[in-house]
């Protein structure tokens, strides 16, 4: 079982940064893919941002130009730089590993998650 585990939330004004950081325990996977989802409070966790074995990003319209997924995989770390922050970026931020390289598109097609980070942007 892959163990993932968050790093980097916090509290930050309108307009600031985070990085938030996801250790994986060691995996060996042809393809696959990790990923960032967020959930508030009464609301259903949403995809954020995902990379795929191949590289490639994808990422949700409303963090697009603002957020930036990367990893490293010498260190098997999943990385999210998130700039300029607003107040509707707060929930808690959830770091996920799917096993084929669609499957971070969705939480129902997750295989593996972190147990969260809090984010929180006052205004």
């Amino acid at each position: 079982q892959v163990q993932l585990v968050e790093s980097g939330g916090g509290s930050v004004q309108s307009g600031g940064s985070l990085r938030l950081s996801c250790a994986a325990s060691k995996f060996i996977l042809s393809t696959y893919c990790m990923g960032w989802f967020r959930q508030a409070p009464g609301k259903e966790r949403e995809g954020v941002a995902a990379i795929d074995s191949d590289g490639r990003t994808r990422y949700d319209d409303s963090v697009k130009g603002r957020f930036t997924i990367s990893q490293d995989n010498a260190k098997n770390t999943l990385y999210l730089q998130m700039n300029s922050l607003k107040p509707e970026d707060t929930a808690m931020y959830y770091c996920a590993l799917g096993l084929w390289r669609d499957h971070c598109s969705a939480s129902r097609t997750v295989t593996n998650w972190g147990q969260g980070t809090q984010v929180t942007v006052s205004s």
